[in-house]
């Protein structure tokens, strides 16, 4: 064996309060992990789109108590914290559609999936998502 090789430090097991801490995970690693948290996230939220969807869609006075829990609350829940929530919910709407649509990209091409085309497409996918959000949150809280 050569000193190099000796050098090397070796991991056999993960020690979770020891290792992961430190651990840098990569972009593409990143988007993985909040592509299953951002379809998690659609999952447990569903029975609030479909009171968003029964609620703006059955009347115009569902409607209007519709923007109503928007702006002022509904009941003991604030405005802001509904609001917050939709934004949770169109930043995992965006972020999972991208993440699938870069996922499916990689499967049709075989020859793209690179190493470097995984940390630039994990990126974009980041950075597409976030910015998307951050446009669409601007206008849910009224900022334009």
């Amino acid at each position: 064996m050569t000193e190099l090789a000796k050098k090397r430090p070796e991991f056999r097991n993960i020690h979770a309060f020891k290792d992961l801490p430190t651990y840098r995970l990569p972009a593409a690693g990143w988007v993985s992990i909040l592509h299953r948290a951002s379809g998690l996230i659609m999952f447990l939220l569903l029975p609030f789109i479909i009171w968003m969807f029964d609620t703006s869609v059955s009347s115009e006075i569902s409607f209007g108590r519709f923007k109503a829990a928007f702006n002022v609350g509904l009941g003991f829940v604030p405005g802001w914290f509904l609001k917050l929530v939709a934004l949770a919910l169109i930043w995992a709407y965006l972020h999972h559609a991208i993440a699938g649509l870069r996922h499916l990209w990689m499967d049709v091409s075989h020859s793209a999936v690179t190493k470097e085309f995984g940390k630039t497409s994990a990126l974009f996918v980041l950075v597409v998502s976030i910015t998307l959000a951050l446009v669409l949150g601007a206008k849910l809280f009224g900022l334009y």
